[in-house]
């Protein structure tokens, strides 16, 4: 039976409201408040609110089972300290939370007023409650907590430009803003430390009119006695001080790396085409600025959206006139000749058929003899855009749009100064917005499938995984290792694999038949036995020659560490099956890239998106070295055929990714040894 439309809209509202308030978690900092703290409790569950955690900081009375027989999940810090109550309340979030609020238990707060909070929950980051701006509220609080709170919020406007009117307890803030926040204060200075950090973040903020009440119960820490009161005065000063100066030292950060970025991709754009000799120079030194000014990133403590995106945006933008590496023409030939009713899985770009239809630039193709190696979905991409225009222009615009997307996508869940990791790296702004390579098609739906998984929607991320299998053949071990994780549950198993194949089985029936599917040349050169700066087969090769005679050897290896990663992922505790899929599929693409005998510097960037998660130094450090790679185009524009890096130019391309990879294995050892011993 269906709803009449107003009472299904009703009905979508409150799904939708439930849903909000299921993705909130409430942390309530507590000590000796036994006689307030069930009744705060029952007024948040009366709310919808059913994810409550009780922090208690070393009380003395039963507050802690008055929490446990209201159906609160109790914590314990017994460090004093209100920012540490809080602190310790937000280690081992559950993954679907993506709200904090924060609430007294003294009975003190208004909680009728949250209502008003969830609604400007759709758009703001911060929400606050302001005390002041109301009668009731002003009244309630001591002469001693009025002047502190003017104080405090005036010295933050004129330090941040921004007025706040109070300091208020009741606060709530999203998840992935408290997490670039990375609170420090551990005491009276948590309010305004998040208050001053949330500006630098450019955060939205919105204040609502509360009441207040004087306590209900117990005794104030703060504004109960003189000291207290005095006390908290010069930490909250102390705090506002050492906030300002880092903001000092962080705007001159962000303002030299922000100019080293956009200076180094107006330096490079003119000298992107190799095979002019006398542009591999500048091209180094327009790196070199790149690597300074992202190096100069990771310090970054907050960035607000606006510069994050300004210089996202515009990066790209200096690079898009740069002259594209060699594969773009190979794009636009494929999806020139499909408009024209010719496969290119059928015809290679010399094929006799298509001489009538070369272009200008055809002699530019990589591999002329060779048909499409690229996955059907991809072509269909380059078949869309070829029937618009066959221009590297258009291609490069949409190699940008879906990098943008990857951006924003990362940003949502992990923050804008995380996510700077992936959107100012050189290599992510060389190797689409400069270079034109197609791989940003293949990272997006392969980051939409692993942020999918993180929000238990297993079938959404089997269909983006499915898609990025179609875009780049690289993630079809990736579906394997997520149909494994269903395990020993039979039916979801079987269902991930079938979802995951559709995008692929679907993309190439416009170019199979009954006869055959082409899809992979397996008896090109480049497929068999082409090299480049590969890792582990360069080692091979020099103790086993007959091995540079066929790259299928470097399955076997592969297997058996997917093998080893399907054991030791049922094997091992992980805190929750994203942690799981995260680590697994950096994993594998790191043994990838070690074992492929195949490797070009942007298949690097694969890795990137997942550092952002993982903050994996290798990676970053690759991120640069892979630059070493282009010695390889330089030189084929001097007339050298060679197309391999020497020992040197292999090891500083390789050893800085080696390095920073036994670094992050040392420091992983060392954390799960921690928490043995816990």
């Amino acid at each position: 039976m269906q709803l009449p439309s107003s009472a299904s809209s009703r009905q979508q509202d409150t799904n939708q409201r439930e849903s909000n308030l299921d993705s909130i978690l409430v942390i309530i900092p507590v000590l000796n408040e036994a006689a307030t703290l069930g009744n705060v409790i029952h007024s948040l569950q009366q709310l919808g609110l059913t994810h409550i955690r009780v922090v208690d900081n070393g009380s003395d009375d039963n507050s802690v089972a008055v929490a446990q027989t209201a159906g609160a999940e109790v914590i314990l810090e017994p460090i004093a300290g209100y920012g540490r109550a809080c602190w310790q309340g937000l280690q081992n979030l559950p993954p679907q939370v993506e709200w904090i609020l924060f609430c007294d238990g003294d009975g003190s707060d208004d909680l009728s007023e949250l209502p008003q909070f969830f609604e400007a929950m759709k758009q703001a980051d911060f929400i606050l409650g302001n005390r002041r701006a109301t009668v009731a509220g002003r009244s309630a609080m001591t002469p001693v907590q009025n002047f502190g709170n003017g104080l405090a919020t005036q010295l933050i406007h004129w330090g941040w430009g921004y007025r706040y009117h109070d300091l208020g307890p009741l606060r709530l803030i999203r998840r992935s803003v408290l997490e670039a926040i990375e609170m420090q204060d551990r005491g009276f200075g948590w309010t305004v430390e998040m208050q001053a950090r949330a500006l630098e973040l450019g955060c939205t903020i919105c204040e609502i009119p509360v009441n207040y009440r004087r306590r209900q119960g117990g005794r104030s820490k703060i504004s109960g006695t003189l000291w207290g009161s005095l006390q908290a005065g010069i930490i909250i000063l102390m705090t506002l001080g050492k906030s300002y100066g880092k903001m000092q030292s962080q705007f001159l950060l962000k303002s030299l790396s922000s100019f080293l970025l956009l200076f180094s991709c107006l330096w490079m754009m003119p000298h992107g085409d190799f095979q002019q000799p006398e542009n591999f120079q500048p091209f180094c030194v327009g790196v070199s600025w790149m690597s300074l000014g992202f190096l100069l990133s990771w310090k970054i403590k907050a960035i607000s959206r606006i510069l994050f995106w300004a210089i996202a945006i515009l990066s790209r933008l200096f690079l898009l006139p740069m002259y594209p590496g060699d594969d773009v023409w190979r794009y636009l030939w494929e999806g020139r000749i499909q408009t024209l009713g010719f496969s290119p899985y059928h015809f290679p770009p010399n094929a006799t058929e298509l001489i009538p239809y070369r272009t200008v630039w055809w002699s530019q193709i990589n591999h002329l003899d060779t048909s499409a190696i690229y996955p059907p979905i991809t072509q269909l991409g380059f078949k869309a855009l070829a029937a618009i225009s066959a221009s590297v222009l258009l291609f490069k615009l949409a190699f940008i749009a879906a990098d943008l997307i990857t951006c924003w996508l990362l940003s949502r869940e992990f923050s804008y100064t995380n996510t700077l990791t992936y959107a100012w790296n050189p290599l992510i702004l060389y190797s689409f917005a400069g270079a034109a390579h197609y791989d940003s098609w293949f990272i997006l739906p392969l980051v939409a499938a692993w942020l999918t998984y993180r929000k238990n929607r297993w079938s959404w991320s089997a269909i983006f995984l499915g898609i990025s299998i179609a875009v780049k053949w690289i993630s079809l071990p990736i579906l394997g290792l997520l149909a494994s994780f269903q395990l020993p549950r039979l039916k979801t198993s079987f269902s991930v694999i079938m979802i995951g194949v559709l995008p692929l089985f679907l993309s190439a029936i416009p170019f199979c038949s009954a006869d055959e599917c082409p899809l992979i040349p397996t008896r090109s050169t480049f497929v068999s036995h082409g090299r480049s700066a590969e890792f582990f087969p360069y080692i091979v090769k020099h103790f086993w020659k007959g091995s540079t005679q066929s790259n299928s050897i470097y399955l076997i290896p592969l297997l058996a560490i997917l093998l080893w990663m399907i054991i030791r992922y049922h094997q091992q505790k992980f805190q929750n099956q994203s942690d799981a899929v995260l680590q697994t599929t950096q994993t594998y693409l790191i043994s990838v890239l070690a074992i492929s005998p195949i490797i070009h510097a942007w298949y690097f960037t694969w890795l990137i998106p997942f550092a952002v998660a993982t903050r994996h130094l290798g990676i970053r450090l690759v991120s640069l070295s892979a630059f070493v790679y282009f010695i390889l185009p330089y030189r084929q524009g001097l007339g050298h055929l060679n197309w391999n890096l020497t020992d040197v130019e292999r090891l500083l391309l390789w050893l800085p990714f080696i390095v920073g990879s036994v670094i992050m294995m040392f420091y992983s050892q060392k954390n799960n040894q921690s928490l043995k011993t816990q």
